[in-house]
C-alpha cells in the first residue's frame, strides 16, 4: 500500500523519486544498513532494530498512519530496484502556519550527481502545488556544507543558528535553519 499520495518523477538517468509503500521495508533495511557508516555523522544513533525489516515495517506503519493525519509525506528515491536515498516532509502543520519540515539523504555512491538537488525541488514543488504550504523548514549541521549547499540552490534561506538541537551521533548538536516561503495566499488558497 502507498503511503500519501505524492506522485512519482523521474529525475533521470534511470532514479526516480517515489511515494514510499509499506512493503518497502525490506529494501529500505538494506539501504539503511548498506548507508550505515555514510549517514552515522548526519543521524541519531539508532538500535540495530532500526536496521531490520521488521524495524522498518513498524516504522512504515508510524508513517502510513502519520500521512493519513496529513502530517507526513514520504519518498524513496531508486535507482533501478535499489533504494539510494529517502526525503520526508515531516511535522506538517496546517491553520495560519501551513508548514512542514524537511529531511533526505542520498546514498554515497550517488552523491554529486545532482540527485539531492532534484529532490527537494521536487518535494518543494509537491508543497506548494499539491498540499499548498507556505513554508518548508529544514535544518543541517554546520559543518554540512553540501547539503546548505543543496537548500541554497532550492531557494532556501538561512534564518538563524539553533544551539544543541538536534541529538545526532550520540550529542547535542547546533543546527543551521533554514526556510523556504513556497507561496503568500492565504492558507487553503
Amino acid at each position: 500500500m502507498r503511503i500519501g499520495t505524492a506522485e512519482t518523477a523521474d529525475l533521470g538517468g534511470g532514479v526516480r523519486l517515489r511515494p514510499v509503500r509499506e512493503d518497502d521495508h525490506v529494501a529500505l533495511s538494506a539501504a539503511l544498513l548498506r548507508e550505515r557508516a555514510h549517514l552515522a555523522p548526519w543521524e541519531p544513533h539508532r538500535p540495530d532494530f532500526f536496521y531490520t525489516p521488521e524495524g522498518q515495517a513498524a516504522r512504515l506503519r508510524e508513517q502510513a498512519a502519520e500521512a493519513a493525519a496529513g502530517r507526513v509525506v514520504p519518498w524513496l528515491l531508486e535507482d533501478g530496484d535499489r533504494v539510494v536515498g529517502v526525503a520526508t516532509l515531516t511535522g506538517i502543520v496546517r491553520g495560519p502556519l501551513q508548514s512542514g519540515s524537511l529531511g533526505y539523504w542520498v546514498a554515497a555512491d550517488h552523491t554529486g550527481r545532482g540527485l539531492a538537488g532534484a529532490t527537494v525541488a521536487h518535494v518543494l514543488a509537491d508543497a506548494r502545488d499539491r498540499l499548498r504550504l507556505h513554508r518548508v523548514g529544514a535544518g543541517t549541521l554546520p559543518h554540512n556544507v553540501a547539503s546548505q549547499r543543496v537548500l541554497a540552490k532550492n531557494g532556501f534561506e538561512r534564518i538563524g543558528l539553533a544551539p544543541r538541537y538536534l541529538h545526532i551521533a550520540g550529542d547535542w548538536r547546533d543546527h543551521v535553519l533554514f526556510q523556504r516561503l513556497l507561496h503568500d495566499g492565504p492558507p487553503g488558497s
